[in-house]
């Protein structure tokens, strides 16, 4: 054979052998811890203790409602505008549960396992309208999500004078 094949076929197999290494490191076959500081350094979760809101801040729209004091009264006159504002608001978010009469038998409400509430009825119809706004904003825990990120604070409020004319 020919010398100078015999040395092709070899740099031929040490290529071919360092390829292969290569491709195994490549698609993690070998895994090298490799330190870099970001490991070493505190890290920042950011939603894993959140601080408390300061107690003399208020949100861009207006003060919602302060767990300290209680639930609060409701700012918004229930005149046309607003009910005809928390119509198409309920329509939109809340229908889809509750149904357009608000009597709990919307769509999906037959999917649900924690069937949602029949909002003419007395026990939700002798809440507050603080009371029906603070259950708006936080959600009912297992039953109904918040709509505080969906829905302003005025809008909340045209949902619960809505509400108010389900009776």
């Amino acid at each position: 054979m020919n010398p100078a094949f015999k040395r092709l076929i070899i740099a031929g197999l040490v290529l071919l052998i360092a390829v292969v290494v290569i491709e195994m490191f490549a698609y993690d076959v070998f895994k090298i811890s490799w330190v870099t500081f970001m490991e070493i350094q505190p890290a920042f979760q950011p939603m894993v203790q959140p601080l408390p809101v300061a107690t003399d801040a208020l949100p861009v729209e207006g003060a919602a409602y302060n767990q300290l004091v209680g639930v609060p009264s409701n700012p918004v006159p229930s005149d046309a505008t607003s009910t005809a504002r928390g119509a198409e608001l309920f329509s939109l978010n809340c229908a889809v549960c509750h149904g357009k009469s608000g009597k709990g038998d919307g769509p999906v409400a037959s999917h649900l396992k924690n069937k949602p509430y029949d909002l003419t009825s007395f026990p939700i119809q002798s809440f507050t309208d603080g009371g029906i706004f603070f259950i708006i904003s936080t959600g009912v825990p297992g039953k109904m999500p918040a709509l505080n990120e969906n829905l302003t604070v005025r809008e909340r409020w045209d949902v619960v004078n809505f509400v108010r004319t389900l009776k």
